[in-house]
């Protein structure tokens, strides 16, 4: 039985969807009703209870998405339900999730190390259903302009804004036996 809990923390709507200790999405927004819009699109199946009695786990989801909202360095110890999702999928919602506060990779990058092509991984990122723990706004175009957003490309800025740390180079993050060329989020932040 999935179960969907929103909470307002500070000005942003946070929600999780969850079976147990399994996520199966997440999500933030302005409005709560946006927030639960984004939950029942992203689950593939009904849900069966909005706003129940809150679970600890359940509010340490949220408190983990509001830190990641805030730019910070996150290590979430909960598990994301992804066995309803394509095979490709998976893998490019995997390879985006390595990508770490303060770097910034393209979609042309996450094909490159996961195969496909760059407008099938920006698909996908349209469609993440674990935002922001999968962090979409951390992919960008290849001229290190924004791209698209689903919830605009003021909030994607103001994200990589937050998560500022001043790296001076590109780095690469092993992939499967392949390499994630990620590029400080800087690069990005003067280009807008």
């Amino acid at each position: 039985m999935i179960s969907v809990y929103t909470e307002k923390v500070g000005d942003v709507w946070f929600g999780v969807a969850l079976e147990g200790e399994s996520v199966y999405a997440t999500t933030f927004a302005s409005t709560q009703n946006n927030a639960l819009r984004g939950l029942r699109e992203s689950v593939p199946f009904h849900v069966s209870a909005e706003n129940p009695k809150k679970t600890e786990f359940a509010h340490s989801v949220i408190e983990a998405l509001k830190e990641i909202y805030d730019g910070k360095d996150v290590s979430h110890g909960f598990s994301l339900a992804e066995e309803h999702l394509p095979k490709y999928t998976k893998k490019v919602i995997e390879t985006v999730c390595k990508v770490p506060p303060g770097y910034v990779t393209t979609y042309g990058e996450v094909a490159k190390a996961v195969g496909g092509g760059p407008r099938a991984v920006g698909q996908i990122m349209a469609s993440n259903p674990f935002a922001p723990v999968c962090p979409c706004h951390r992919v960008v175009r290849a001229d290190f302009t924004l791209g698209g957003y689903g919830g605009g490309l003021d909030v994607k800025l103001a994200f990589l804004k937050r998560e500022r740390r001043g790296y001076p180079a590109e780095r690469e993050i092993p992939v499967d036996g392949k390499k994630l060329r990620v590029f400080p989020v800087e690069l990005v932040i003067r280009k807008a």
